[in-house]
């Protein structure tokens, strides 16, 4: 009894942290809690806006988001702090795209059975 009761207290605090009682992951769909983050579009140091991903998406988009400029922070404007948002939801949008396509091509070529595997 004790350990269901821990188990849902943790879960209801994923939740609290998540936002949501039903949360995925805004990338694959993973619906696990307990594997889900929260993840900063335009990066911790320029924006407070988050998106729930599964741990897989998050280390994904956060690695990406090496790849952007480096942050100046002489030059810490709202302006740069939109182009790293901008930056950010590109690098989502352009996994999402591609899964797109993939999933397209799949159900063109009547396998659909792998949408089910493509989007892992």
């Amino acid at each position: 009894m004790t350990d269901k009761f821990e188990r849902d207290r943790r879960q209801q605090k994923r939740f609290e942290k998540l936002g949501t009682e039903d949360p995925h992951c805004g990338m694959c769909g993973e619906g696990n809690d307990c594997t889900l983050e929260l993840h900063h579009v335009a990066g911790r140091k320029h924006d407070d806006l988050t998106v729930i991903l599964c741990a897989n998406c998050h280390r994904i988009m956060s690695d990406d988001q090496r790849d952007h400029p480096a942050f100046d922070r002489d030059a810490n404007s709202p302006m740069a702090a939109i182009g790293y948002f901008l930056l950010g939801l590109a690098d989502m949008l352009r996994v999402i795209v591609r899964r797109l396509y993939e999933f397209g091509l799949i159900l063109i070529e009547g396998k659909s059975d792998d949408v089910g595997e493509a989007a892992k």
